[in-house]
């Protein structure tokens, strides 16, 4: 009987090899270093979103535009705009990542959006969600 071996990156076979950093930046020297191409993927999009359009330097096209909606009257039509500009720009800079669920909820109440991602890393077994509450 045949079975698929899921494919693993090759550097997560080597231990002592630092693939990325995690988010916050909280560790002695700054920087937290991730080991695991799944735990790199899951800072490198919460970087992305947490990052604004036009706020990297020579590299304006990266990041979400979230923030601009948190002093907005949110609308669905708004919701549903911020949702594809979401999609589309995670599918452009990160070609490999297949987003399985996203939903982006208001509270009006609190003037806040509610964020969550699920989301696959193509030809690997790496499946992951992002939860971020932006006040």
């Amino acid at each position: 009987m045949a079975y698929r071996i899921s494919n693993i990156d090759p550097l997560d076979l080597q231990a002592r090899k630092a693939v990325g950093v995690s988010i916050p930046f909280s560790a002695d020297g700054v920087f937290n270093q991730t080991y695991q191409t799944s735990e790199a993927i899951k800072n490198n999009i919460i970087n992305f979103i947490l990052t604004g359009k036009g706020e990297r330097y020579m590299n304006v096209g990266f990041g979400s535009s979230i923030r601009n909606y948190l002093f907005e009257q949110i609308n669905t039509t708004d919701l549903q705009a911020l949702e594809q500009s979401t999609r589309e720009s995670i599918e452009l800079n990160f070609p490999r990542v297949t987003i399985n669920q996203l939903s982006i909820s208001p509270d009006h109440d609190r003037n806040s959006i509610f964020f969550k991602i699920g989301y696959s890393v193509k030809q690997t077994n790496i499946a992951d969600s992002i939860s971020i509450n932006f006040i």
